[in-house]
């Protein structure tokens, strides 16, 4: 198992909290399975960014980002250099710790 530390967000996880996940499993995955309410509103196909994170530790760790990944992440709000879509980035054996950013980008969810 690997430790994801996720830092606290005001709506998803106000105290943060320390997970852990089986290798191989998106950090959407794991969130989810650990009652972290991430945004996914594509349901997890790499069509929308409404699950970006933020991988202050452990990056590198994590699977390389495809080209379909890095063109949505161009869209995504508080785009880093260490940004991923969780739906795409799958845990490795290094110990991750992740920031949800304070906002996203939902169509659905604003009304458009």
């Amino acid at each position: 198992m690997t430790q994801i530390v996720v830092l606290p967000h005001a709506e998803y996880c106000p105290e943060g909290a320390v997970i852990e996940a089986v290798p191989g499993t998106s950090i959407c995955e794991a969130l989810l399975e650990n009652n972290i309410e991430i945004e996914h509103a594509c349901e997890m196909s790499c069509a929308c960014t409404t699950c970006h994170v933020i991988v202050r530790e452990g990056f590198n760790s994590l699977n390389e980002a495809d080209e379909n990944e890095e063109d949505l992440l161009d869209r995504a709000w508080g785009l880093t250099p260490i940004s991923r879509l969780s739906c795409q980035a799958y845990v490795a054996q290094k110990e991750l710790v992740i920031e949800i950013p304070k906002y996203t980008i939902n169509h659905a969810k604003e009304n458009h």
